[in-house]
């Protein structure tokens, strides 16, 4: 999100898991965009599946629970705990996230970047990128584009779908495992 869109991180929310295998509950990213004397707020959604389909499923559950105004006021009070002073975006954030500013400004500051991975057969067959593997990788991710706008998305915020098909995520995660024993 920092490199393609320019956001810049509030919180890490890895930090406050509450055990070692759990997931990272709430919002996955919490990131800002400077916008002028405003802030944009890219609050993100990860999904690092096998499966796309399920993926998107799954992610549009989340969302709509995400989006719904009793969430979104506890969400924000958790991250406005959160935000380091010296941070230098803190102020207009907190602002923004206080519990007497409209939920309305709140979804209009907001954007939701959906990063959803899984394995790919396009990815999986080939090992060189060439024009067969371009044209079928488009095809692919724009398939999978069709299914998620297809869905019933919540229309109070913005969304970006960033899809990251992978030849394996099993091989990925193997990868993460044996080094993450080397450090240990």
């Amino acid at each position: 999100m920092r490199q393609v869109f320019g956001t810049v991180p509030a919180i890490a929310k890895y930090f406050y898991k509450d055990a070692a295998n759990d997931t990272v509950k709430g919002f996955d990213a919490v990131h800002v965009v400077p916008a002028g004397i405003d802030l944009e707020l890219w609050l993100g959604e990860v999904k690092f599946y096998d499966d796309l389909a399920r993926a998107i499923r799954d992610v549009v559950k989340e969302l709509e629970v995400h989006t719904q105004r009793d969430y979104v006021r506890a969400e924000s009070a958790f991250i406005a705990n959160k935000i380091d002073p010296a941070w230098p975006h803190a102020d207009k954030l907190k602002r923004l996230l206080h519990r007497n500013t409209s939920l309305d400004k709140i979804f209009a500051a907001d954007c939701i970047p959906v990063l959803l991975t899984s394995d790919s057969a396009v990815v999986g067959d080939h090992n060189a990128v060439t024009n067969k593997f371009t044209s079928a990788l488009e095809a692919e991710v724009k398939k999978h584009h069709t299914s998620f706008c297809g869905k019933s998305l919540p229309d109070t915020v913005r969304i970006h779908l960033i899809l990251v098909p992978l030849g394996a995520k099993k091989d990925l995660v193997a990868v993460f495992d044996d080094r993450l024993k080397r450090q240990q």
